[in-house]
Formats: C-alpha cells, sequence, structure tokens
C-alpha cells in the first residue's frame, strides 16, 4: 500500500518542481530538459481520456513515448489493457495530495520506461497495487496477463508488507528476499515505487518524513547500488539528504547554483579540447558533461575543502566499441596531462553491479583535475540502469552477453544477488541474517584481487585471505589451510589490497572444520555465516589447557629432559646420539642442545664443569660466545656410530588434526619423537619444536621432506642455534 505518497512538496525538506536536488547543471552544459510530469493533468487523463477498446488511453501516452524510445517494436497491447484493469480497479480513491491514484502506478511506470525496462515489467507496473488495494486477485491477473506478470506483481505486494528498518522481522524480509531474487524486476519496481513517493513526500508529518528517509538510506539505497541502478540510487540519495541533513543540502545548493553563474566554466573548457582530440584522431565520441548530484558535491566538499569548478562535474565519453574505450584513453593520456594515480580500469574487470568504463583524469594549466570517464553506449545505459537494463530474463540470451567466469551468465541476477539467496539459505538463524546483511549494505567500496588463473573474486574493501577463501570455494573453504598472497606465505587474517594475487592453500581432509578464530577475520556476509553455521553445529569442545602442548615418549634421560612447555637445553650424545670421540680421554661428551648437531655437520667442543665436554655445531652462537670468554676448545670428530638425535622445527597453518598427522608421518619414517612443544597459535600459524632420534643420520633430509609433505606444514628447519652457550 502507497500511505507514504502525497502531494508534491511545497517549500520543506523535499524540493518540488522540475528541479530536483542533483539537477542543478553547470553553466556551459547543454542538457535536453524534459519537464517533469503534470500529476493533476496526468490523473483528469485518466479519468477522461479515450479508453475505447485497440486505442491508448491519452493518460499512459508519455509512457509509451519513452518505452518505444528502448524498444521500438514492442507490443502495446499489454500496456492498454493492464492500464485499463488499473484505472478501473483504483477508480474512486485518491492519494492524500488530492489526485486519482491512478497517477501513482503512471508514475512508477513511466519511470521504468525511461530506464529501458522491458514491457513485462511495465506491466507489472501498472498492476504493482492492484491486488493489495482493491478487489482484483492474483488469479485475475494471472488468467489475463500470464503467469509472469502475476509472479511479478504478487512480488511487489510481499515487498509492500515488510517493514524495513532497524525494527523490521528478519525472517519477513528473509521472506522478501527469496521473492526478489527469482526474479530482480521485482526489486526494480520496488525502487521505482519508493522513488515517486519520495519526490512526493512532503504532505507528510517532518517525523514520519524522516523515518521514511532513514528506511530509504538504510536499505533500500544500498540495494540499488547493488543492482546498479545509479539513476534511481542517486536521486533517492538527493531526497534523503534533503530531509535528514536540511542545512547541508541548504549549503550544497548554495554552492552549486554559485558554480552555475560563473563565467567560466572548466569543465566545458575541457570538453571542447577533448573533442578536438578525438576529431583530429578520427575517432567518433559523444562528449559530454555530467554534473555532480547533491550528495556527490557534499562528498567532495568534505574530502576537498573549497571546491573548484572542476569538482562539480565530470566528463563523459560516449563510444561504440570496447575497442574505441582505449583508444580514447591512449589520445587524452598522449594530447593532455593525465594524472596517472586516478585511472581505474572497470571494463577489464567490471565491479559487482555490473558497471563498466574507463576511469582517468587531467590536470589543467591552472592546476584544477577534471574526471574524464569513458564507456560504450551500452555501458552507460547498463550504468545508469543497472539490471533494469538488461532486458527480460526469460529471453534467450544475447551470444555477447554471456561469460565464462558464470558470474553475469543471468543478466537478472547479478554476482551479488546470486550470493545473497545462498546467505539467507545458509544462515543459521534470521537474526544472524539480518544483522550480515545490514554490515554488507553498509560497505560501500569494493576490490578486485586476482586468482593465480587469471580470475577474479570481488570483495568489500577491508577482506581477508578468510573472505577470498570463502568467496571462491563456498563452504569448501574450511579446508583452507592458508595463502599466498602476491607469491608469498601469508595468514588467513591478511587484509587484502585491490590488486592482489591471492592463491589460496587447501587441505586434503574432508573432515576439515574452520578455526573459531575465522570469525574475527571474515568481513564478507559468505564468510561470517559459513562459518557461523558450521560453528552452531559443531558445538565447542572444553578448551585445552593454557599454554603450549607438550608431547613425550620413551623414558625420561638420566640427565634431565626439559621441563613442559620449554625447548631442550641439552641433549647428552651418550645417550642413544651418535657416537662422537673427543681428543680428552675418559671425558664425559653431550650433544649440545643449542644447535643439536648430528653427522656430518663440522663440530668442535669445550670442557664444562665436572669435565664433561659439550659438542657445538661449529656456526653455533654458543661457540663464539666461549671463545670469547677465553675458553679453550677441544677437539672433537664423529665416530662410526650413525645414530643421531636432532631438534627439528615446523613451522605450519592451524588446522585441525595436525598433530596428529604430522606425528604420524614421523613416525612412518622412523623418528623416535624423544620432547615436542606447540606454542601457542599466533595469527593462525603454529610452530612445533621436535627432538627426534634416527637411527641414521643419512635419512635426516628423508623425514624432513615427509614432514613437509603434511598438509599445512610449510617449512621445516633445523633448530636454529642459542645465542648462548652450554
Amino acid at each position: 500500500m502507497n500511505a507514504e505518497a502525497a502531494k508534491p512538496a511545497t517549500p520543506g525538506p523535499v524540493t518540488s518542481g522540475s528541479v530536483t536536488p542533483g539537477h542543478v547543471t553547470p553553466a556551459g552544459t547543454r542538457r535536453k530538459a524534459r519537464s517533469r510530469l503534470d500529476l493533476r493533468r496526468l490523473g483528469r487523463a485518466a479519468l477522461l481520456g479515450p479508453t475505447s477498446r485497440g486505442r491508448l488511453p491519452d493518460a499512459i501516452g508519455h509512457v509509451v513515448d519513452a518505452h518505444r524510445a528502448h524498444h521500438p517494436d514492442a507490443d502495446l497491447d499489454p500496456l492498454r489493457r493492464a492500464y485499463l484493469l488499473a484505472e478501473s480497479s483504483h477508480r474512486g480513491q485518491m492519494r492524500k495530495s488530492g489526485e486519482p491514484y491512478i497517477t501513482h502506478p503512471l508514475a512508477v511506470t513511466l519511470i521504468l520506461a525511461e530506464l529501458g525496462a522491458e514491457t513485462t515489467t511495465l506491466t507489472a507496473s501498472l498492476l504493482h497495487d492492484t491486488v493489495e488495494d482493491t478487489d482484483v486477485t492474483l488469479e485475475q491477473v494471472r488468467e489475463q496477463f500470464g503467469e509472469e506478470v502475476c509472479y511479478l506483481v504478487d512480488g511487489v505486494t510481499k515487498l509492500e508488507k515488510v517493514d524495513y528498518g532497524a525494527a523490521a522481522e528478519p525472517e519477513t524480509f528473509r521472506k522478501m528476499l527469496v521473492a526478489t531474487g527469482n526474479d530482480v524486476r521485482v526489486m526494480s519496481i520496488k525502487l521505482a515505487d519508493r522513488l515517486h513517493n519520495m519526490r512526493t513526500l512532503g504532505v507528510m508529518r517532518p517525523e514520519k518524513q524522516e523515518r521514511i528517509a532513514k528506511v530509504t538510506r538504510d536499505v533500500l539505497i544500498p540495494l540499488a547500488e547493488r543492482l546498479g541502478v545509479q539513476a534511481l540510487k542517486t536521486e533517492l540519495e538527493d531526497l534523503v539528504f534533503a530531509i535528514l541533513r536540511p542545512e547541508e543540502n541548504k549549503h550544497t545548493r548554495e554552492l552549486i547554483l554559485r558554480n552555475a553563474s560563473r563565467a567560466n566554466d572548466p569543465l566545458a573548457e575541457v570538453a571542447d579540447e577533448v573533442r578536438k582530440v578525438l576529431r583530429e584522431a578520427d575517432l567518433a565520441a559523444e562528449v559530454l558533461i555530467r554534473p555532480r548530484h547533491f550528495v556527490s558535491v557534499h562528498r567532495v566538499s568534505r574530502k576537498r575543502g573549497r571546491l573548484r569548478g572542476a569538482d562539480f562535474g565530470r566528463v563523459l565519453v560516449l563510444v561504440n566499441e570496447d575497442a574505441d574505450c582505449y583508444g580514447v584513453l591512449g589520445e587524452l593520456h598522449t594530447c593532455m596531462t593525465p594524472v596517472v594515480s586516478e585511472f581505474k580500469d572497470f571494463i577489464a574487470v567490471p565491479k559487482f553491479n555490473l558497471y563498466q568504463s574507463l576511469h582517468t583524469a587531467v590536470a589543467r594549466d591552472d592546476g584544477q583535475v577534471v574526471e574524464v570517464l569513458i564507456r560504450t553506449h551500452q555501458m552507460h545505459k547498463v550504468a545508469e540502469a543497472g539490471v533494469v537494463a538488461l532486458g527480460n530474463p526469460y529471453a534467450a540470451p544475447a551470444e555477447e552477453q554471456s561469460t565464462s567466469d558464470g558470474e553475469r551468465v543471468d543478466p537478472t541476477r547479478p554476482g551479488w544477488l546470486s550470493r545473497l539467496l545462498e546467505w539467507q539459505r545458509g544462515a543459521p538463524d534470521p537474526d544472524t541474517f539480518w544483522s550480515t546483511l545490514r554490515e554488507d549494505l553498509a560497505q560501500d567500496r569494493e576490490i578486485t584481487v586476482f586468482r593465480p588463473d587469471g580470475g577474479t573474486i570481488g570483495l568489500p574493501e577491508g577482506a581477508t585471505c578468510v573472505d577470498a577463501a570463502y568467496a571462491q570455494y563456498g563452504e569448501d573453504a574450511h579446508a583452507c589451510i592458508g595463502a599466498r598472497v602476491n607469491g608469498r606465505l601469508a595468514t588467513l587474517s591478511t587484509v587484502l589490497r585491490d590488486g592482489d594475487t591471492v592463491q589460496l592453500l587447501m587441505g586434503q581432509d574432508p573432515a576439515s572444520e574452520p578455526s573459531r578464530e575465522w570469525l574475527e577475520h571474515a568481513h564478507t556476509p559468505a564468510a561470517r555465516i559459513a562459518i557461523q553455521r558450521w560453528l552452531t553445529a559443531h558445538p565447542a569442545r572444553p578448551a585445552d589447557p593454557a599454554g603450549p602442548a607438550v608431547i613425550q615418549q620413551g623414558p625420561r634421560p638420566a640427565t634431565g629432559e626439559p621441563a613442559a612447555g620449554h625447548a631442550p637445553e641439552a641433549v647428552p650424545g651418550s645417550s642413544g646420539g651418535a657416537r662422537v670421540l673427543a681428543d680428552r680421554p675418559g671425558a664425559t661428551v653431550r650433544l649440545a642442545g643449542c644447535c643439536t648437531p648430528v653427522p656430518p655437520d663440522e663440530v668442535t667442543g669445550f670442557a664444562v664443569r665436572g669435565g664433561a665436554v659439550t659438542v657445538h655445531r661449529v656456526e653455533c652462537a654458543a661457540v663464539a660466545h666461549m671463545k670469547g670468554a677465553g675458553r679453550a676448545e677441544v677437539g672433537v670428530r664423529w665416530g662410526e656410530g650413525a645414530e643421531c638425535r636432532v631438534t627439528l622445527v615446523a613451522e605450519s597453518f592451524v588446522r585441525p588434526h595436525l598433530l596428529a598427522d604430522l606425528t604420524e608421518a614421523m613416525a612412518l619414517e622412523g623418528a623416535e619423537i624423544v620432547s615436542a612443544t606447540v606454542d601457542p597459535p599466533t595469527h593462525q600459524q603454529v610452530r612445533h619444536t621436535y627432538t627426534v632420534q634416527l637411527p641414521d643420520a643419512a635419512h635426516l633430509p628423508t623425514l624432513m621432506r615427509a614432514m613437509r609433505k603434511v598438509a599445512g606444514v610449510y617449512d621445516v628447519s633445523r633448530a636454529k642455534p642459542q645465542t648462548q652457550g652450554t
């Protein structure tokens, strides 16, 4: 029900007449003005215009003209019949402003027609309030207009019953999204409906205007952005801005009017220069000036402070072919002064809402920077109308519309909306879905990262490797054990930047499970909902005692093993280690625990208390320390025994069952684990330190290779020598 509809605003927060907040045109700009329809005249035409069978009523003449501009061969009979049914059904109903109610569906339909919506959408738009507000039933709509129109009308009717915003019932919102997701045209009609109501909101009480404006800002404007319908999104932004921030809106209007009265317009001058450059290069192009709308001017003023003429708009260059876009870019960068840092290629990598364009900027001699947008006419149509401009979803897609990445094959379900349906199905409860969706809608900037195979992943700014994993693999990302970012190993908590290359490292264990810590690093709904769903289905077990895990196998050597949680300090060579001969007969020989020498390491010895000799690798830091202290070296050499004891350090990503898999791999290689410590995980990484007994020192490289092959382990090395001697 359009209870929010009211008469056009008189002086107040919402502007009226033919000027809306974003339509003050800078001097030097030529725009073909199209006056706002007179709703009172339209209402009289609706009641008094000819309605004979086979003839189009005068009241929908504007709709027909706009529709034929985009679809010259369209069958107009459904529009005629839909109008007649809507007018007769709403007859006697009036808007709060006094116009016949039929003026509202007519205005909504005109908005969609100007955006290029196909006939079925316009037919449903004319009928969108009949089932809820009149005696017309869905069955009647189905009989007269078919299943497709009936489905759209039913979807919009369900949307009308949704109370958006913080007080909304999350389950109701989920049901609404199910209806919308199956056919995005439902939401297109709803957005046009809200735009017309916002245009005519002035009769409402200020508190109700504010409530409706906040709902529009928090839910519907972000949805319009996600669906790529920029023409609706920008006007809704300006109307909301006028209501919620009237003083700033007034100041912004003054800035725009002051700029429009200036004698020289730098945008017009640059546009003329661009036309000259392209004409000399024999590149056919249409060069226009696109003034910024109110909210855009306000944002720029907050970012840059004092505004100059070039800040009030952009130069738009329209060409026929994709290749021409790059040709124009080359000419502008050759003949004018480019600002390279401002270049972005959204043609090669389209934005998630189907937007494509080249963005660049050129500098003037006076220091002003003019932004330039370069796109084809088709790209411009999609940039303005988004999914509305993509046609009938039931028609066979044109061959050139198909893509290989699966993201845009169905034009009515862009990637974001497809993923939205997956989230609502996977969320463990409605509240989780609702809160996650609101967080996602609040994200207004995105980045693109590249896969090693050349594919791309679109993510919100601030996303991490966890988000990339779930965006690429869905719930299979539970098995992710790490990542490489730009060729370097990185933790899953690493924040990604636009243009990064991300290789996700996946484990092979089908029973892999996500870490609870991942929730702290997940920013996208896909990641948060998938992780939360798994955690809900697998309640946490009692936490392990604080501190590092310690494994001990075999009896403690008589000389003493290290205490739990500490790396071993010394392991005697005579207790199961490789045989070492010292140039001091009768002395007890011990292998230093700081560097754990094994054959064929080059070694040296030092006498310690009790007459024992400790054996160190010559590169051990303790050797230099003892030499500096004046300690005399004792000659040592390896005996014939090949058995040895060595300390190894394994670096790995956190994953379930890693400790069991790693120790099993070591046992299979014949290594006897004397002691082991596992440090507490940090940033999804964990360090394991093992002291092992090997029957043959020559087998050490094989053991280290086997450890590296364990999923999640990315490095194995000998323990580094400690800085102090024994």
